[in-house]
């Protein structure tokens, strides 16, 4: 295999020319490289980014989601086929009921695998408004009051379980059920059930005073400083800030997942990864995570993935198991990193 370092610096120094400032971690038969390149932000007192520096890392926050729910699930806290009408029972306002279609109710293991059904996006907002320059955090009237009364002017675009389509609504209401159902805050749950088993140090939505001098500024397009996003209660599906070191420690758990590796997360990831659900003959989704494989003439390779994207930030983390190796990519700026995270990957797929 090529240097794992110099392969992730490469990346690392390709995509500084596009972004403000991103760091880079690459996984390979248990070593871990992790380089940063850019600026953290455009100002003058401006770092470079390394292992340690926060970033928000939007829609891979449904892979901590989707974990949550899998230790609930193995602790008899909750069950993958249990409605969520049913988590929500006490907390639904007067007269509002959670949607279904075609006599089946939603469940915990529909929103995991964005097979419920539910649209994109919560009552009334519009896709537009997630990606205009210096708004507001779009989601940031997105509360638990909110979300659940629109559930009352929300309609299926499916059957569960029949089809696949992606809702930031619906890994937000997981989100938040999983933490009624737990009695606690969304952040507070993942502490609990992902963060502090794995060692997670900087996984968080609330920024401290120490952490706020590792956080990096997301920018736009075309390097414009934007606001950070809070998610309120839709926060299940894309409020976590996060580093690269401590992405790398869930990928190792993920290269080492099984139910008898000695992890305390061995048995819950083993879980997420037994759920499948096919959306062509390629590609399917397991709990929290997106899947496909390659066709044989690219190698056969498999790639199981997420990325994220919010006002500022563009994060992407992938790994095969098969092969041992992972990628983390995180950005500062509103431009995709995925095709640079994808040929990373391939690459060490291919040393």
């Amino acid at each position: 295999m090529n240097d794992l370092g110099s392969l992730v610096q490469q990346t690392a120094d390709r995509l500084a020319g596009q972004q403000v400032g991103v760091a880079v971690a690459g996984l390979a038969g248990g070593a871990v490289e992790i380089r940063g390149a850019g600026r953290t932000g455009t100002g003058p007192d401006a770092d470079v980014p390394d292992a340690h520096t926060l970033f928000e890392i939007g829609s891979v926050t449904k892979v901590f989601t989707s974990l949550a729910l899998a230790r609930l699930v193995l602790a008899g806290s909750a069950a993958l086929d249990e409605p969520l009408a049913d988590v929500l029972a006490d907390a639904l306002p007067a007269g509002v009921t959670v949607p279904a279609k075609g006599g089946t109710p939603i469940t915990l293991q529909h929103l995991a695998t964005h097979t419920s059904g539910l649209p994109r996006l919560p009552a009334g907002m519009l896709l537009p408004a997630l990606v205009a320059p210096n708004k507001p955090d779009p989601y940031r009237h997105c509360t638990g009051e909110a979300l659940l009364a629109g559930l009352a002017r929300t309609r299926l675009r499916a059957e569960p379980g029949r089809g696949f389509r992606y809702s930031n609504l619906g890994a937000g209401l997981l989100g938040l059920a999983l933490a009624h159902r737990a009695g606690t805050g969304y952040e507070e749950l993942v502490t609990r059930e992902v963060c502090a088993p794995l060692g997670l140090a900087d996984t968080v939505i609330t920024v401290d005073t120490e952490r706020s001098a590792r956080l990096s500024l997301g920018h736009t397009p075309r390097r414009r400083a934007v606001p950070f996003w809070h998610l309120a209660d839709l926060a299940g599906a894309g409020g976590l800030r996060s580093t690269a070191a401590d992405l790398a420690i869930l990928l190792r758990a993920q290269l080492a997942s099984g139910p008898d590796d000695g992890s305390p997360l061995g048995p819950a990831i083993a879980l997420t990864r037994e759920v499948d659900h096919r959306v062509n003959p390629f590609a399917w989704v397991h709990l929290g995570w997106l899947a496909h494989r390659l066709h044989a003439r690219q190698g056969g390779h498999l790639q199981i993935w997420h990325n994220g994207e919010t006002g500022g930030f563009r994060s992407f983390v992938a790994f095969d198991p098969e092969k041992d190796v992972g990628v983390i990519v995180l950005a500062n700026t509103r431009r995709s990193v995925d095709p640079a995270g994808i040929a990373l990957l391939r690459a060490l797929q291919n040393g």
